[in-house]
């Protein structure tokens, strides 16, 4: 799950509603003058329209032209549904931005999305984005199928089953990684420490992401491990925070590994614990230039305990604003690895018939203005982790370098 804010954002739906109906309208006209078919009339309905006049220089009569062609010629015609020729048509105009964080959802994959976010859904349990065109794994979720076989972040799949997957998508790939649960899907992967690519068998089962865990550990050291910034992210950490002063503790590790992201507003939910009322946790550069800031709520009741934050290349999105911010602000220490790099902002905007449009409308920027996207956090304290095959599994060597640091605190 990319990071997100689900917002109605009515003058950017209806402009966008009107310019489909509109544009729809217009290439329907088209089409009328052009062969005058009733089949067509009947099924659009919106005849006779000119087009908004910023696509005056689009010339929908082609599209048109190869719909009536297949009307007319295709050999299947049983298998032509109207409906998926439109979406069909809408997913291939979205397409052509190559953003992969960008994406026009029809009815079924709206609510496969709105289940995600909920923090419940069958699969495989991996987050997973597009890096320099190759279909990547951001982190697996904690406790998932693709985290029991062994799957870790940075590993790039480039078979899902049959099905090359150089040339999808990313709802196309994430469609056929998901299914019921207690069925099998193979993944090609390559891993920087592989020679060649091996195949992955995972069972698919019902995710159920964990949001947080909690440890006291000694020296007064408490750890908070924040998996995902999902709806409910803002209450567990609530939670966690008042744990933390029942502890007795007096010092606080951010471990925030392997998440990769969720909600902007959780994110600055979060962070508002950690500093004071209107500080600056995160800007939003738009297309035109201008910024928006999102600052803290000022919750503040960790502004003076001594925190580091751990990260690695599965931080991404979310967990990248807060790491920033923390840093920005407080000073505070970045332990572990570079993160991921997702700086971009989608807005779900819903349409009429169910349908959605997932679109990136912003980067963000740290408070002193440092862009993520692409590059990611560098951290403060760098651990250099040995080779995979090198590595005792039961020796966490960041964890162990963030204990160091808050004992000489």
């Amino acid at each position: 799950m990319e990071q997100t804010r689900v917002k109605k954002s009515i003058r950017i739906l209806v402009i966008i509603a009107a310019f489909l109906i509109l544009a729809v309208s217009f290439a329907a006209g088209a089409l009328y003058g052009f062969n005058n078919r009733p089949a067509i009339e009947k099924v659009l309905n919106v005849l006779g329209q000119k087009p908004p006049e910023q696509f005056t220089e689009v010339d929908f009569n082609l599209f048109w032209d190869v719909w009536s062609r297949l009307e007319d010629k295709y050999v299947d015609k049983d298998k032509i549904e109207r409906k998926n020729i439109v979406y069909g048509a809408i997913s291939g105009l979205v397409k052509s931005l190559k953003d992969p964080y960008t994406e026009f959802l029809p009815p079924a994959q709206t609510k496969q999305f709105q289940e995600d976010i909920k923090g419940s859904f069958d699969g495989i349990g991996a987050e997973i984005g597009i890096r320099k065109g190759v279909l990547t794994i951001i982190s697996p979720l904690k406790d998932s199928p693709a985290e029991r076989v062994g799957l870790k972040a940075g590993d790039k799949i480039f078979k899902v089953d049959d099905t090359v997957t150089a040339d999808l998508m990313l709802d196309e790939a994430v469609r056929l990684i998901r299914g019921p649960r207690g069925t099998e899907v193979k993944l090609l992967v390559l891993r920087d420490s592989f020679d060649q690519p091996k195949e992955f068998k995972i069972i698919r089962d019902e995710i159920r992401v964990s949001i947080l865990t909690t440890e006291k550990k000694e020296n007064g050291i408490f750890v908070i491990k924040l998996n995902h910034f999902t709806e409910n992210a803002a209450y567990e950490f609530r939670n966690a925070v008042q744990e933390f002063f029942r502890s007795g503790s007096d010092k606080l590790i951010l471990d925030m590994r392997n998440n990769p992201g969720g909600f902007l507003v959780i994110s600055v939910d979060i962070a508002s614990w950690f500093l004071p009322a209107g500080d600056v946790v995160a800007r939003e550069r738009f297309a035109d230039g201008s910024e928006e800031e999102y600052r803290s709520s000022g919750y503040r009741l960790l502004q003076d305990v001594p925190t580091v934050v751990l990260i690695n290349e599965g931080s991404a999105s979310a967990s990248e604003i807060v790491a920033g911010a923390l840093r920005d602000i407080r000073g505070i220490k970045l332990i572990g690895t570079k993160t991921y790099g997702k700086g971009s902002v989608q807005e779900v905007q819903p349409l009429p018939d169910g349908s959605s449009l997932k679109l990136t409308i912003a980067k963000w920027l740290t408070p002193k203005g440092t862009e993520i996207n692409g590059t990611g956090l560098e951290p403060d304290i760098k651990v250099e982790l040995p080779p995979e095959s090198e590595q005792n599994p039961k020796k966490d060597l960041i964890m162990e370098k963030a204990l160091e640091v808050l004992r000489g605190l």
